[in-house]
């Protein structure tokens, strides 16, 4: 049989993990028949063999003489892998995972446990060789003479029982097994449980058939999902929603076009190249996803333009263009920048494309039957099941009982009680309600099923830490929090009313000194104040505790840039050692200086933008812009691509620009949407690199797909954007019968007032005073948080995460804890529980649970809405009624202070000829 058409001879060996070819195979071949475990490994005896599928969490295949192409090619590696490079590969894991807290800490102890034998069963010439600190717990003393007295001879009974994953049973197969993992694999077993171990540069990619699915697709989720994102909750038609209606539009065109070449000289291509590959699917994925992240000038144009906000009449779809194209391709440039420390280095994992990919799995890979804790079912059956369940499902809390949704059971028992409304409520108050749902799209609010398990429970501690603070602030009526309702985002004049910034402004849109002495300050409310003293107090600590705790990480990108600018032709890629760097460096990478390029073409057309039009904004502003991204780039995404985590540089750019042009609202909303969009898109574009990385897409084709894909989808947006703003009735009000409610145009513009027209001048001098402390605060915590990860047991600071922790604080305002604490139950029973006693499971189902849901939920919530909610075709009963009918939903006063009552002379706050 011929190389081409044999399975194991597909495999490619140069016996060289560092070689690309040696992490490569002919697809086809493998998978043109099965293969038996008899057939592969021909060294290892059939226990050993059983040992490594353990290992694989491949021991649940039904059928041993049908393997895994997975399984297969991991065999032959760990077969050929001679032990003293094994060695070497574990030594490299030590050193560079050793305080990764995302790194299994059982696979750590095994690792370390597995050197510290190395000179036993090697050899005394490897004893010098070995600069390990051996700090693994002492071997247990059952283990350790059997060992030592049989450590050359093979396991005759290992495929009679089930051994733990760190249990040392066969020194030389686990150290070469070991080894395999991390330099052919992942050290990760969530990133093993998405990806392949392998590439076949042959399969097709950047198709026809893939751009125009792709584009066609992008065009519906842009629509979709600008609509629904000024609605609170959001519904999205996520990648997951739309690998659903891709993979069937690619089985399609596979159907009924024909397989001809279309002659273009150079650029011929086929219109029909075969069946549609898994690799078409995540490029017309990628594609889409461009529709899936909203843009954040967004809140600018509403903001602008909404008559409730500033009502702008000079924001032109000229305006609109110019500065969406250039905050969009802004992102895109430093993308380019990004990539070399969040995309690339293999412990930048990026939780959340994970589903995507799982889900590209159990679609366009082949299933082997497994019996996995009684579990029978395929992926692609799994999620096919569990997307139907949810889309049948969401009808339920969503039109039929809604009570089941916003589940502010402990109001019912008293709805007029004001103090309950506040503490318990979903809708208006702060949501301690320890059952605050059973909706799906709030369960599954923070990603529980995506983000890891101490993201979640560092989040929702930091958010109950914050709870009493904000009560505090509130029953004491704070900085006069008690005439406020309490955890609103809005801004309110010194009678309790909404703030109207029309009546400080003059002809100009700028602030009016003669106009503020009549009317006075904004206020914020009490959770409003927590949300931006953390923030203040977040970017120092971030900033310093992060460059701190990952010096050693921050060092080697600088030093890696150096190298490059020294050595610009050499290809990134060829730099990383990591088996997905390694067989991505068979493709040609994107020279530095396209990124450029599309680098200063944004910056001309925010040149234009603020030049043209009457924004008010200098062009100084658009390099500070820039200029403050480079400051906070590395820490913010180091974070970011190894946690989930993520916060941006809003609040920080509206500070400065606040001080730098007093009294200029328009120009901060404009400079803030740069100064956001750069790290903000920037980390949307990388997080899809990351995507591509995993699925092995060339960058080249990868970089033209995202730059269409931002060109066709920054149109599609605008145009939703202003159909919208002009056609829906009441629009951005707070009680909007469907919900679109603009929480995040109302958190900017609220922005807008406090630190553009009123000025930070005037908020910290005489409103809140305290706010300027938060930066110091913020300071003086990274020594004890530093001390604490460096010198507390390991069991309490390896996973230790204070970054997280004080972001729990900015999750109040609009939101509350009701849309954490069901996601927080969920991420213990999923990603602490399930995968630390069934990793087997948790790796073949967990993603695809959460892909199924949020398929189900962003399916039936469109059908749902276009279908019985825009034109009103509610069910008025008590299940869809008693959550609105107290204070918490709206129906009475959301202050517990009245201005009219309780202020001298009728209203609250500094006298009026003494407002700050």
């Amino acid at each position: 049989m011929s190389k081409s058409l044999n399975p194991i001879t597909s495999i490619n060996s140069t016996y060289s993990r560092k070689q690309v070819e040696d992490h490569e195979v002919d697809l086809a071949a493998l998978e043109s028949r099965v293969v038996s475990i008899g057939e592969v490994g021909a060294s290892l005896t059939s226990d050993q063999k059983y040992f490594i599928l353990q290992r694989l969490n491949y021991d649940n295949l039904i059928n041993l003489e049908d393997l895994p192409a997975t399984a297969t090619f991991m065999i032959e590696k760990i077969e050929h892998l001679e032990i003293s490079e094994a060695v070497e590969i574990l030594q490299e894991v030590i050193e560079e995972f050793d305080d990764d807290f995302n790194f299994p800490e059982g696979d750590l102890d095994l690792i370390k446990r597995l050197l510290a034998l190395a000179p036993l069963n090697e050899g005394r010439d490897v004893k010098s060789k070995l600069e390990v600190q051996l700090n693994s717990k002492k071997l247990d003393e059952k283990t350790s003479p059997s060992l030592e007295e049989n450590y050359q001879e093979e396991s005759n009974n290992l495929g009679e029982k089930e051994f733990e994953s760190q249990e040392i049973v066969d020194w030389n197969l686990q150290v070469r097994l070991e080894a395999a993992l991390n330099a052919y694999y992942s050290p990760y077993p969530e990133v093993r449980a998405v990806t392949e171990p392998f590439d076949d540069p042959k399969i097709p990619c950047e198709t026809l058939r893939a751009y125009v699915i792709g584009i066609v697709w992008l065009g519906i989720g842009a629509f979709i999902n600008q609509y629904f994102s000024q609605r609170q909750p959001s519904i999205s038609l996520s990648a997951n929603v739309a690998q659903v209606f891709l993979y069937p539009s690619g089985l399609l065109w596979y159907y009924v076009f024909p397989d001809v070449t279309v002659p273009l000289g150079k650029f011929s291509f086929r219109l029909n190249p075969g069946p549609w590959t898994y690799k078409e699917q995540m490029f017309a994925t990628i594609i889409y996803t461009i529709a899936n992240g909203n843009q954040y000038i967004a809140y600018n144009i509403y903001t602008q333009k909404v008559k409730l906000f500033y009502g702008n009449t000079w924001v032109t779809w000229g305006y609109q263009v110019l500065l969406s194209l250039s905050t969009n391709f802004m992102g895109f440039g430093f993308a380019g920048i990004l990539r070399r420390f969040a995309c690339y280095p293999v412990k930048a994992i990026w939780p959340t494309v994970l589903p995507t990919l799982a889900l590209n799995r159990a679609l366009l890979s082949p299933d082997r039957k497994e019996n996995i804790n009684g579990w029978t079912i395929s992926r692609y059956n799994y999620f096919f099941t569990l997307f139907g369940a949810s889309f049948l499902y969401f009808w339920i809390p969503d039109y039929l009982f809604q009570a089941l949704s916003t589940f502010n059971w402990m109001t019912w028992i008293k709805p007029d009680n004001f103090n309950l409304a506040m503490i318990t409520g979903s809708v208006s108050g702060l949501g301690f309600n320890p059952v605050p749902t059973f909706d799906f799209n709030i369960l599954l609010f923070n990603s529980p099923l995506v983000y890891p398990w101490y993201t979640q429970a560092y989040t929702i501690a930091g958010m109950l830490i914050a709870f009493p603070i904000i009560c505090a602030i509130y029953w004491t009526n704070s900085k006069w929090a008690g005439y406020l309702p309490i955890n609103s985002n809005g801004l309110w004049d010194n009678t309790g009313k909404p703030y109207s910034v029309r009546k400080v402004l003059d002809e100009k849109g700028l602030f009016d000194q003669k106009k503020y002495d009549l009317y006075g300050p904004p206020f914020y409310t009490a959770a409003n104040l927590v949300v931006y003293g953390t923030f203040f107090a977040m970017y120092p600590f971030t900033v310093f505790y992060e460059s701190i705790i990952r010096w050693r990480v921050i060092k080697n990108i600088f030093t890696q840039v150096y190298e490059t600018i020294k050595d610009y032709r050499k290809p990134i890629l060829e730099t990383m050692n990591d088996p997905h760097c390694r067989m991505m460096s068979r493709y040609k990478e994107v020279p530095e200086w396209c990124f450029i390029v599309v680098l200063v073409i944004s910056i001309v057309l925010g040149i234009l933008c603020v030049e043209l039009f009457p924004t008010n904004t200098p062009v100084w502003a658009i390099f500070f812009a820039v200029g403050i991204n480079f400051v906070f780039l590395i820490p913010l995404n180091l974070l970011a691509s190894s946690t989930g985590f993520i916060f941006g540089l809003n609040v920080l750019v509206e500070l400065i620009i606040g001080y730098a042009l007093p009294g200029n609202s328009q120009a901060l909303m404009i400079i803030k949407a740069f100064g956001y969009n750069i790290d903000g898109q920037a980390q949307n574009y990388v997080i899809d690199q990351k995507m591509a990385h995993y699925a092995k897409i060339p960058p080249r084709a990868l970089f033209r797909g995202q730059i269409l894909a931002v060109f066709v989808g920054s149109f599609i947006g605008l145009a939703v954007m202003n159909w919208q703003i002009s056609s829906m009735a009441d629009i951005c009000q707070p009680h909007n019968k469907q919900k679109f409610t603009c929480p995040s145009p109302r958190t900017y513009f609220s922005a807008s007032v406090i630190w553009g027209t009123i000025g930070p001048k005037r908020v910290f001098g005489g409103l809140y005073p305290v706010l300027q402390y938060c930066f110091l605060i913020g300071f003086l915590l990274v020594f004890p948080a530093v001390a604490f990860k460096w010198y507390a047991p390991r069991q309490w600071s390896r996973n230790f995460q204070p970054s997280i922790f004080m972001g729990g604080f900015l999750n109040y305002a609009p939101y509350n804890l009701s849309y954490y604490t069901g996601g927080a139950y969920l991420s213990f029973t999923f990603m602490y529980y399930i995968k630390k006693k069934y990793l087997t499971w948790w790796e073949r189902y967990n993603f695809l649970s959460y892909a199924g849901i949020e398929a189900g939920i962003a399916f039936s919530s469109i059908i749902i809405f276009f279908a019985v909610q825009y034109h009103d075709k509610s069910i008025s009963w008590w299940g869809n009624n008693v959550m609105y009918a107290g204070i918490d939903g709206g129906n009475a006063p959301q202050s517990r202070l009245f201005a009219t009552e309780d202020a001298p002379d009728g209203y609250f706050g500094p006298r009026v000829g003494h407002f700050p």
